[in-house]
């Protein structure tokens, strides 16, 4: 099935992602490893929630830990839109595709509209946040891998021919995608808003389920540098995959699994895709450097783990088709 044509005059605006809500069982041991080890600046925190932002993010927050009975789960993902009257536009648009919509307080946020994609992820999207003084220069309060600000989310998805259908007519652009060359159907692909490889992209799985959320980082040796933290402070087994360099994305990568088990992937370096006539990248399922550009495969974690929506019933994909997995 071929990669839908971008929708370039979609019926709402959505700048870029913003947010996701963690469930956490341990409220401290989340803080710790957030603030501590990642380095995200804490905003504000209550007995039951922690709002933390990155380095050079304005907005009051990209993350926010919440004390829950389901731990390990994604309450919902964020997104911003360019003005408020697109919030009444995407609020008509996913009525019209059958989603439902509702309009709900979020503290530090102006009007929120929450609703659901095609598989069901919780989504929601505003206009307005509180908005903080920078801190990007006081160089005294980077910690762990020196976060800057988030970058994406990566989803499980039973269907990832139906996902991408569904963002690209809002608006998301594919910028890479695998393509099972048996079957014709995307095993996986890339979808961005604000002129990077992706605020969102898909993978086949069980789904829906968050596969990770990515943060930049400046360098690879910031990479370098958690890995060091991370191997003396106890941190070791929360170590999943790399440090390498993707095919798909040209990024510098790491995974790490956080003490809820949500996988966190510190990213950089790649490219630029603003143009709206650039056209996406196809890779084979079974190119050895797809995953890594120096060859080596994902563990088969990467391919199985992952976090459950609340409330999102998840499904088995159809799709039978394997890249390669590390022994």
């Amino acid at each position: 099935m071929p990669v839908p044509a971008p929708n370039l005059y979609p019926d709402f605006n959505t700048i870029r992602l913003s947010h996701v809500c963690l469930n956490v069982k341990d409220l401290a041991a989340s803080k710790a490893f957030y603030t501590e080890i990642l380095g995200l600046q804490i905003t504000d925190e209550d007995d039951s929630c922690i709002y933390l932002r990155a380095m050079e993010e304005r907005g009051h927050h990209c993350v926010i830990l919440q004390q829950s009975d389901k731990p390990g789960t994604v309450e919902v993902m964020g997104f911003k839109t360019f003005d408020d009257d697109d919030l009444d536009r995407a609020e008509a648009y996913f009525q019209q595709k059958g989603r439902p919509t509702a309009w709900v307080q979020r503290a530090y946020q102006g009007r929120t509209l929450l609703t659901s994609d095609n598989m069901g992820i919780p989504l929601e999207f505003y206009h307005q946040m509180d908005r903080l003084p920078p801190i990007h220069q006081q160089y005294a309060l980077y910690r762990g891998v020196k976060p800057l600000r988030i970058d994406h989310f990566n989803c499980f998805s039973h269907d990832v021919d139906a996902s991408v259908a569904f963002y690209s007519d809002f608006g998301f652009r594919v910028t890479e995608y695998t393509e099972d060359e048996d079957s014709k159907k995307l095993w996986a692909a890339w979808m961005h808003r604000k002129g990077g490889v992706h605020d969102m992209a898909f993978t086949n799985g069980i789904g829906p389920r968050m596969h990770h959320v990515a943060f930049w980082v400046p360098t690879p040796l910031n990479i370098i540098d958690l890995l060091d933290l991370m191997a003396t402070t106890g941190h070791v087994s929360n170590i999943e995959r790399g440090p390498g360099r993707h095919g798909i994305s040209n990024a510098f990568f790491l995974y790490i699994l956080d003490p809820d088990g949500h996988r966190i992937e510190i990213y950089c370096s790649d490219y630029q895709t603003v143009d709206p006539d650039l056209e996406p990248i196809k890779w084979d399922l079974k190119d050895p450097q797809r995953q890594t550009l120096w060859g080596a495969p994902a563990p088969k974690s990467w391919f199985e783990h992952g976090t459950k929506f609340v409330g999102v019933e998840t499904k088995n994909s159809g799709l039978g088709a394997s890249p390669i997995i590390a022994p």
